[in-house]
């Protein structure tokens, strides 16, 4: 089905998956084709509800959106294929044990050669991209809301979380530091601080003291991802700390120990980072 956002849906068609479409979990809804008014290339979306999400029918759930969402849950469509994030698996394990608060999990499709373009905050004359902005106005004037009316969410920015790795790392921490009245809680995973001359180092300076309610971050990269990626990141955990994010309280960095720039070193880190930015409650 082609989920336009302005267009209304009958309720009975909120959490059905696409058509012909074998999900790799049976909590795992893909929908495709979703449409903005403020980019030009559909994407498909894929949604994880907790256990038990069916049977508690009275219960609303944390959310937290998540780039690149072909790589999160099923390998048919990874980047390296049958190699994913495992975020079901991991949530699911997390959630069971009493860690991690019952939570849904979208994912949000990637639009293949205009991923750079939509996950960078600012043109860089050699490589394009710029095209964060609507991508932002794409996840919180279009997908949040959508997502709202499908399934059953907590609003509030203390219940919303944005993620993502590498360049969707990057595009995270901007859009955080952008809307933080919308997302309370930001997984910065190996994030690419290094786009046009680091300049999200500039960024973050000049709106952190406008942040007056600081969004909890995970902040990681891993040690075998190469010394300048290691000292970039490094220097972001530095400005976080300098501009009032506290470790321990609302700051988490980690150097991950064999750590690398890939799907299946970031599906190691799943469980932590839902640990710190979601955590049971009661």
């Amino acid at each position: 089905m082609n989920l336009d956002p302005n267009e209304e849906v009958m309720p009975e068609q909120s959490a059905l998956e696409t058509p012909n479409y074998v999900p790799p979990h049976p909590r795992v809804h893909l929908h495709k084709s979703f449409r903005s008014q403020f980019l030009p290339s559909d994407r498909d979306v894929i949604v994880y509800v907790p256990p038990r999400y069916e049977e508690e029918i009275e219960r609303t759930y944390p959310v937290l959106y998540l780039h690149d969402g072909q790589n999160l849950f099923d390998g048919r469509t990874s980047f390296v294929p049958d190699r994913t994030w495992q975020v079901r698996e991991h949530a699911d394990e997390a959630i069971e044990s009493g860690q991690v608060e019952p939570l849904v999990i979208v994912g949000i499709y990637n639009t293949g050669d205009r991923r750079l373009a939509e996950y960078t905050h600012e043109y860089n004359w050699q490589m394009g991209g710029g095209e964060a902005d609507s991508y932002g106005r794409l996840i919180t004037q279009e997908l949040m809301p959508w997502v709202a009316q499908h399934y059953r969410v907590h609003n509030g920015r203390e219940h919303t979380g944005l993620g993502g790795s590498s360049l969707g790392g990057l595009v995270t921490l901007y859009l955080g530091l952008r809307y933080p009245a919308i997302f309370g809680k930001l997984a910065v995973m190996s994030p690419s601080v290094w786009w046009n001359h680091k300049s999200i180092l500039g960024y973050l300076n000049e709106h952190a003291p406008q942040v007056w309610e600081r969004p909890r971050i995970w902040l990681d990269v891993g040690d075998r991802e190469g010394q300048k990626a290691l000292r970039d990141v490094e220097h972001l955990a530095r400005r976080l700390k300098a501009n009032g994010w506290k470790p321990g309280e609302n700051f988490h960095f980690e150097k991950v120990e064999g750590g690398t720039h890939d799907e299946a070193s970031w599906s190691t880190r799943v469980a932590s980072m839902l640990k710190f930015l979601f955590p049971k409650q009661g």
